[in-house]
């Protein structure tokens, strides 16, 4: 996750207050200086990492705890607020028709980015399409082009056509019916007067509600020029970082949010048009800090379920919490989870399991645990419908006629028959429970484990 090294560094400094009650000077120090460190690591533009430290430190100093809360919580919550007052709010997105104007260098992400936008914009009702004007980079028409087929959305590009001007206003014309027209521009590789000169000129023509600024997460100290660039000339409403998914820095792209004086929109977290997230300032700082972010979790579980339930009508997720719980239910289960992202984005957002426990785990557990789901999926392709309705009554025969089809050992067969009949007694004891004892359930687990809501218990730490 961006600025991932800041959570890890800081949860072990905040180790080192376990049990004080009061903070000294030299205690505050050492947080303020590991946040430094790690912020500029980061490419965080030094006058905000100034600021945002000052803050913590003038607080820690002079606050006082709340009764019966320990010197590291204390500090834990000063750091989350300020940090969450840094990236500011959310920029505002209204679901009405509009007109968005994406604005980046060259390898910025910005034609990707078109595309997971429609498609946010498509579950929420709305009708999107996405034009194309880039006719500087080879590709760019034919990475559009598969990119909002594969978000089933409208979309209007011409190869044909030089003048990147000409075919904005042939798309427009074009989707007149669409509800929200998403324009995607020419980036360089630098900052050249003929792409300001063509952005301002197609940001006349278009007449935008928004022009969002893309920006890849590694971007460096490069950023605050850029970004003081685009918004003289197009006037800069907000940001979208992309590629989140990988070891990027991402400073640089929270330095670009400051000095155009806008707002994060959408976070860009994997390759697929799916991944894309509203961006949610507590939420963010939350999952950064180890304290998960049940917000978001539970919005992918809604898509993912809805998506796995459009591909097979017969399948009611709500009959798993009244009747029986089958492989086959197990399956449309893992079919759902690899719908929501990858699985160590997954466990950051649930409280007490992200964070520091995620940094104690070796570097190829989650690769480990995708590949486990993956034999399972082997294996029960493998087994008959009666084998899959009625698992408890699989034998040693089958166990092993079922290892051999599919491929995998006899040992890894007993394991998912085992973790079928686990998460079985597990659903057994949520059958019943009504809509307050959910909410009362979920509600504990924010404050065991700092959901992304509210501060919580600090459970993690």
């Amino acid at each position: 996750m961006v600025l991932d090294n800041l959570g890890s560094s800081l949860r072990g400094t905040l180790e080192t207050l376990q049990g004080k009650t009061r903070l000294s000077e030299e205690d505050v120090e050492a947080v303020v200086r590991e946040i430094q460190r790690s912020l500029l690591q980061a490419d965080v533009d030094v006058s905000l990492v100034m600021e945002l430290s000052d803050s913590i430190k003038t607080r820690a100093l002079k606050e006082e705890p709340p009764g019966g809360t320990s010197a590291r919580d204390h500090v834990l919550k000063i750091v989350y607020e300020e940090m969450v007052a840094i990236v500011g709010e959310s920029t505002e997105i209204p679901l009405e028709p509009q007109t968005i104007l994406l604005a980046g260098l060259q390898g910025s992400g910005k034609t990707t980015s078109a595309a997971k936008m429609a498609w946010w914009f498509s579950k929420k009702g709305l009708r999107p399409a996405v034009i194309q004007t880039d006719t500087f980079r080879p590709g760019a028409y034919d990475q559009a082009k598969q990119m909002c087929e594969r978000a089933e959305v409208e979309f209007y590009g011409d190869p044909d056509e030089s003048d990147p001007v000409t075919i904005a206003r042939e798309g427009l014309e074009a989707t007149e019916d669409a509800d929200v027209h998403i324009v995607d521009t020419a980036g360089r590789h630098g900052l050249e007067d003929e792409l300001i000169a063509e952005i301002e000129e197609i940001e006349g023509l278009v007449s935008p509600d928004l022009s969002l600024l893309v920006f890849d997460a590694a971007i460096g100290q490069g950023a605050k020029e850029q970004a003081r660039q685009f918004e003289e000339a197009i006037g800069i409403d907000g940001v979208m970082i992309t590629k989140l998914d990988g070891t990027a820095k991402g400073g640089g792209a929270l330095t670009a949010v400051n000095e155009t004086d806008s707002s994060i929109a959408f976070l860009g977290t994997g390759e697929t048009v799916q991944d894309i997230e509203r961006f949610e300032p507590n939420g963010f700082i939350s999952r950064l800090l180890g304290m998960g972010d049940l917000k978001q979790l539970s919005e992918r579980v809604e898509r993912a379920m809805s998506e796995t339930q459009a591909e097979d009508e017969d399948w009611d997720p709500e009959d798993i919490m009244k009747g029986s719980f089958t492989l086959k239910d197990m399956q449309k289960q893992m079919e759902a989870m690899n719908k929501m992202g990858p699985l160590d984005q997954i466990m950051d957002m649930i409280p007490g399991l992200g964070g520091g426990l995620m940094d104690q785990l070796p570097d190829d557990a989650m690769d480990v645990t995708q590949n486990r789901m993956r034999s399972f999926e082997i294996i029960m392709d493998s087994m008959t419908e009666g084998e899959m309705e009625n698992p408890r009554g699989v034998g040693a025969s089958q166990v092993r006629r079922i290892s051999r089809g599919s491929g995998q050992d006899e040992e890894t067969v007993r394991e998912l028959l085992e973790q079928h009949k686990m998460m079985e007694q597990t659903l057994k004891q949520f059958q019943g429970m009504g809509d307050g004892d959910m909410q009362r359930m979920m509600k504990k687990m924010e404050q065991q484990g700092g959901g992304g809501g509210g501060m919580g218990g600090f459970g993690p730490f």
